[in-house]
């Protein structure tokens, strides 16, 4: 690991064999010898880096995961916030509705016979209601509570709080949530093939009431007002004229909504998508407001939810044709707008003309003028109206000019908006691969720094060895040394104790006592037994007793922990502050191992 870190080059030569691979060791100060490579060493160093590299990629993963689970939260957050605002909007909306429609029904009901039954159905409905709650819904609530009085009675027998046994049959029990479940499920489908049918029958109701086909579509706009057709007008060429020039503009229009009206059909008929999936799609993009910041992200988000299977660029074109399709119905409703207002304006042009007209009319017959002056007048009337026709058409012309150039503004928009999505998400990218090669550096250079540190250990750690191993043979010789002096003294010691004992032994020979023959004194009472039984005695005071009795540790058993005789000898050559004591103190065993269960594993996890 030194080599590599300070960036040595080895350079192998094969001269006989695997054995005789050299390398120079340029590294070794003054030296030029060679010495074998140590592959042992090198394949140890691949192993370490190969590790470190799996953790740093199971450390990526683990920061991936985590982002991944953030941004998720972020995310579920945002949609809570738009669900609420939507769920207390939809609320006051349908507490309104309802309050306007009592207000309404309470109002008109003495006024119409229509409301006043619309009133009695409500009733006979919230009957059917009660009906239906106590014939249904009260059996299922009194087998729940049946079914918990049992179960509490149970629990109780088992817990050993009752000594009474339950008397439960379990079949009977069965018998009766089987039939409540086929009965319920017979009801529900019942329900459902009712609401089912009637849904149907709205939609008929409201297909027949909303949709035209393009003739009838073409029939009310090609029909005459009653305006028009009850216009008085003393020139029959000039009615027929205006009928003529609003049956013109109405077919002009007819054509133009006709086809707006062929587009929508043809983006109907190219959907795939079935009307329940459209309705979730339409629902969930109205929940977001367009003044959301991310609105796009978040609705195409709640929309994977919703649809998995669709897949996001699935969402994406149906949004383009859902963008398309809500472009061509504004249209559609501007040039019905348009319309209505040009009719207004036809019918009062109209009928200012023939109010002109018989004004005109009325002032020829009163002043009896020339049929030239007649003529005239028709011709400057006629002269209007192909002018207004003219002035129509111009505006008609320029409305859908307007309309294509919104139609191109709101393209290139789109266009503008999925480019800068596209860029943002570029540099997104390019700022995410520039965070993990600072992080990639960042880490290059703690393990850099963890090696170098390292390897100053390892060095501090061999020199205190060195001085470690020194110490130790010197203590070694010195323990010798004490061991032949101390046997020594111990042989010193023995030969004059047997000198003394053979001295004593003489002096014992020189003093020893003769004594007489006494057979009485062997039957006799002795100085202790007469002390037993207190004749004599005479008691006097040990001064040398102890004044309390002492419960711990001899000076033999304290010396007996070897820990105690290690650390002494440590404290007396100065090593007592060092690692190495450390070390060694906390490899040794005490005398006694301590009890397993006065360990404490708190720290162990």
């Amino acid at each position: 690991m030194d080599e590599l870190d300070h960036g040595a080059l080895f350079l192998a030569h094969r001269t006989g064999g695997e054995d005789n691979l050299v390398v120079p060791a340029r590294n070794a100060p003054c030296s030029q010898k060679y010495k074998p490579v140590d592959y042992k060493h090198l394949y140890e160093l691949a192993a370490e880096a190969k590790m470190a590299s799996a953790q740093i990629q199971l450390k990526i993963k683990k920061a991936e995961q985590v982002s991944k689970i953030s941004r998720e939260q972020m995310l579920l957050k945002q949609h809570r916030q738009v669900w609420w605002q939507e769920y207390k909007r939809l609320s006051e909306s349908r507490q309104k509705a309802e309050e306007e429609m009592k207000t309404f029904l309470d109002e008109e009901s003495n006024k119409n016979n229509f409301f006043f039954d619309l009133r009695e159905l409500e009733q006979k409905l919230s009957k059917e209601w009660d009906t239906y709650q106590t014939n249904t819904l009260v059996p299922v609530w009194q087998l729940q509570e049946d079914l918990k009085l049992k179960l509490s009675q149970v629990q109780r027998y088992l817990s050993k709080e009752s000594c009474q046994k339950p008397k439960i049959n379990s079949a009977e029990v069965l018998q009766q949530i089987k039939f409540m479940k086929n009965q319920q499920k017979a009801i529900l489908e019942g329900l459902i093939l009712e609401s089912l049918a009637l849904e149907r029958e709205l939609e008929e109701c409201k297909e027949n009431a909303l949709e035209h086909s393009p003739e009838d579509k073409n029939g009310l706009l090609l029909e005459v007002p009653p305006e028009l057709a009850s216009l008085e007008c003393p020139y029959p060429d000039l009615q027929a004229l205006v009928v003529e020039e609003y049956q013109e503009l109405a077919r002009g229009y007819g054509a133009k909504l006709q086809q707006v009206d062929q587009q929508l059909e043809a983006l109907c008929r190219n959907s795939d998508w079935k009307e329940e999936d459209q309705w979730v799609f339409q629902t969930v993009i109205n929940q977001y407001p367009s003044d959301l910041q991310r609105r796009r992200t978040l609705y195409l988000d709640m929309l994977q939810r919703h649809l998995p299977h669709k897949s996001r660029q699935e969402l994406v074109t149906h949004e383009r044709a859902r963008d398309h399709y809500l472009s061509i119905r504004s249209q559609r409703r501007a040039l019905l707008s348009t319309w209505a207002q040009l009719r207004r304006a036809f019918v009062l042009r109209a009928l200012a003309a023939a109010a002109e007209a018989a004004a005109a009319h009325e002032a020829q017959v009163l002043l009896a003028d020339s049929r030239q002056k007649q003529l005239d007048i028709c011709a400057d009337l006629k002269a209007k109206v192909l002018q207004w026709k003219a002035q129509q058409e111009e505006a008609a012309k320029l409305e859908a000019a307007v309309a294509a150039r919104r139609k191109e503004k709101e393209d290139e928009r789109e266009r503008l908006q999925r480019e800068q999505e596209t860029i943002r998400r570029a540099q997104d990218k390019e700022k995410l691969k520039k965070y993990w090669a600072e992080k990639e550096l960042k880490w290059q250079e703690q393990e850099e720094r963890d090696l170098q540190q390292l390897e100053e250990l390892r060095k501090l750690m061999a020199e205190q060895a060195a001085k470690d191993r020194e110490r130790v043979r010197f203590r070694r010789a010195l323990l010798e040394r004490r061991r032949l002096q101390k046997k020594e003294l111990a042989l010193l010691q023995a030969r004059r104790q047997q000198q003394q004992e053979k001295r004593l032994e003489a002096l014992r020979q020189q003093v020893a006592i003769v004594a007489e023959s006494d057979p009485a004194r062997a039957v006799a009472d002795t100085v202790a037994s007469k002390a037993r039984m207190g004749i004599g005695a005479n008691e006097e005071v040990e001064l040398q007793q102890p004044l309390f009795r002492l419960h711990t540790y001899s000076e033999e058993q304290v010396i007996s922990d070897p820990r105690l005789r290690v650390e002494l000898a440590l404290r007396e050559a100065g090593l007592h502050k060092t690692l190495y004591a450390r070390e060694v103190l906390s490899k040794l065993p005490p005398p006694k191992l301590p009890r397993r269960d006065t360990e404490s594993t708190a720290f162990k996890m």
